[in-house]
């Protein structure tokens, strides 16, 4: 690990941080792509419980091997426990829309996180969310109904999974900030792992279904993309800032796409790209007025 702070590896190294991003959006979309294929005939429960056992076995022996050097006390174990229900909240929900729906339409849809974000800040960080931020917000919900289409020919209802596993998703990163004043990242990340992999185990008899060895690799391959995919979306943020990164996050919609043509032969509609776009800048803007608001606050 670097010991160059944080801040000067952000100004020195931005083009690096872009690229490790695009980098991410790529093994992450070919997670979702890898699950879309398993959804068809696993249950979204044992998608999720290979990824997160996989990652938790990754993560554990990146933790062995740092050693003494890595450091994993915590003063609020409680709120580990919100954030990894949050997190599994919202892969359950999303793995079980890609049974249904492209892999483009759902990655579009739950592009519509930040705005929840902005809404539960209110009740649970008590912050003041001023009318360009709730404006932004509401056109960004706007460019969801046009994805979801409710009332159209197309509408499947599955098309609000994406929709509450963005929902669960924004309240897990309300939780993280709430703890980031006293926990680590790696702490963070380490908790919420293995707290997902033992709820997952436990709730795998539900819903048991014999895995073969195909579904046991691709299982494997899930996993292992998820966690390198977070991993440099973690290491993209100490080499840039937020609202540089931000724009290149949204590239994966691309690959969700491309992967969707490709391995399951569907393409997005035009009013996919177009209530895409409407969500993505939505988003944008919000971070944007968000990063204003941290100046005043600091000045």
């Amino acid at each position: 690990m670097p010991a160059t702070p944080a801040a000067s590896l952000r100004r020195d190294n931005g083009l690096l941080g872009i690229g490790i991003m695009l980098l991410a959006t790529i093994f992450l979309s070919a997670g979702d792509a890898a699950s879309k294929y398993l959804a068809a005939s696993v249950p979204a429960l044992h998608i999720v419980w290979l990824r997160y056992i996989t990652s938790a076995f990754f993560l554990l022996i990146i933790i062995a091997w740092q050693g003494r050097s890595v450091s994993l006390r915590t003063q609020r174990p409680g709120m580990h426990l919100l954030r990894g229900v949050g997190i599994i909240g919202s892969s359950i929900l999303f793995v079980s829309s890609l049974k249904f729906l492209p892999i483009a339409d759902a990655t579009a849809t739950s592009f519509v996180a930040p705005l929840f974000v902005t809404a539960l800040s209110i009740p649970l960080l008590g912050e003041k969310v001023g009318w360009r931020r709730w404006l932004a917000t509401l056109i960004g919900l706007i460019g969801v109904l046009i994805v979801v289409r409710p009332g159209g020919a197309g509408f499947q209802p599955a098309s609000l999974l994406p929709v509450c596993s963005s929902l669960s998703w924004a309240f897990s990163l309300i939780i993280t900030r709430l703890m980031s004043g006293t926990e680590s990242p790696i702490a963070t990340v380490t908790y919420s792992t293995v707290f997902g992999a033992l709820l997952m185990t436990l709730l795998l008899p539900l819903h048991w279904v014999t895995p073969t060895w195909e579904i046991a690799l691709v299982g494997l391959f899930i996993g292992a993309v998820s966690t390198a995919g977070h991993w440099l979306v973690i290491i993209a943020f100490r080499f840039a800032g937020a609202s540089l990164l931000a724009p290149f996050s949204y590239i994966q919609l691309f690959w969700a796409a491309l992967f969707g043509f490709f391995l399951f032969a569907t393409l997005p509609d035009v009013w996919t790209f177009v209530g895409a776009v409407i969500i993505a800048g939505s988003g944008l803007y919000t971070a944007h007025r968000e990063r204003i608001r941290a100046k005043q606050v600091a000045a």
